[in-house]
């Protein structure tokens, strides 16, 4: 018999739903001091500049990925069946959020590759559940469960700090991430959910293996800040100092990038059009993730779904991604990135 989550955990995530979309990208964000080279003679057709970008080892139509948001719920599992109909629509890449809930609870989420059968989709569990007992088995059912292309590790110490329900113990995270890598039949994919990934920390994840990381900084979604909305007045001061903890998204590209060439680097942290994506290729990423401003478009605040609106803002961060390609004076992301 399926079992269902638990009434606590959903209500978890559906506050986190709720909570998510009223967080805004910060208003002085730090892509905003980043200037792309202008060209006044382009020499190149804009109609003709391509977007299209490897990754997986599927061709996207362009270098964008729908970052992983929700699971475990019904209201979860219906944005997430929107975001797989349009990744295959738009031919984007699609992360899920945590499927521990789900899996958990015997949901099976397989009705996502059904929606989506051709698209890039990436599993998801976090880290402290990967090295929690049984952790393996965990990761490997969410992958035969969508037959992800790549699953995701989720690493999120200050947001689980200051969850009331968190995760505390982080020891061995780094030693069950080394065995995933091992041992999964897909690319094991390390990504934060809004502090950023260090340098430091890159280099030592690239030491056992792993090949793509998602650097989730800073600007947007502040996960820190929801759980500290969770939390009861008389506990907010002891965690308020921290809620700017992490690094600024062009910092954590950087560091990234100084690490390895050959890493695929996923830039993630508050990206609102076109132009920031291009300023984050520009400065070394691979691909671009948004999530907050998904999440806003597929979902109004009464809970209805609109699917043409999330194609919608699809299509524009595509066309001005292209125009920002064009106005370098580059025809391709590949010409883009190589100047």
């Amino acid at each position: 018999m399926t079992r269902t989550s638990t009434p606590l955990t959903t209500d978890r995530k559906n506050a986190h739903l709720d909570l998510a979309k009223t967080s805004q990208p910060l208003a002085d964000h730090p892509l905003d001091a980043v200037s792309l080279p202008y060209c006044a003679l382009p020499e190149c057709d804009l109609n003709r500049v391509s977007l299209t970008t490897e990754f997986l080892g599927i061709e996207l139509d362009s270098p964008l990925i729908i970052t992983g948001m929700t699971g475990g719920t019904d209201r979860a599992m219906a944005i997430n069946r929107v975001l797989a109909d349009t990744a295959q629509k738009k031919k984007v890449a699609l992360g899920l959020g945590s499927q521990r809930a789900s899996l958990e609870s015997g949901q099976s989420q397989a009705e996502l590759r059904r929606l989506a059968p051709d698209a890039v989709l990436i599993g998801n569990l976090g880290g402290a559940q990967l090295a929690g007992k049984d952790g393996l088995k965990l990761a490997r059912a969410a992958v035969e469960d969508i037959r992800a292309d790549a699953l995701a590790i989720h690493l999120n110490p200050l947001q689980e700090a200051i969850q009331p329900e968190g995760d505390h113990d982080w020891r061995g995270v780094l030693s069950a991430i080394e065995t995933a890598v091992g041992t999964l039949n897909c690319p094991v994919l390390v990504k934060e959910v809004g502090a950023g990934l260090s340098g430091n920390v890159v280099r030592r994840l690239a030491a056992i293996g792993v090949r793509h990381v998602d650097v989730a900084a800073r600007g947007g979604t502040n996960w820190a800040q929801i759980e500290l909305n969770r939390r009861p007045e008389t506990d907010r001061a002891h965690y308020a100092p921290f809620l700017s903890c992490g690094l600024m998204l062009p910092d954590a590209i950087a560091q990234a990038r100084a690490v390895s060439n050959h890493l695929c680097i996923i830039a993630s942290g508050g990206v609102r059009h076109g132009l920031d994506a291009a300023k984050c290729l520009w400065l070394g990423a691979d691909l671009v993730g948004m999530a907050g401003h998904i999440l806003r478009t597929v979902e109004d605040n009464a809970g209805h779904l609109h699917p043409k609106q999330l194609s919608d803002l699809l299509y524009t961060v595509q066309q001005q991604l292209r125009l920002s390609l064009f106005l370098a004076g580059k025809s391709s992301i590949k010409a883009f990135k190589r100047e």
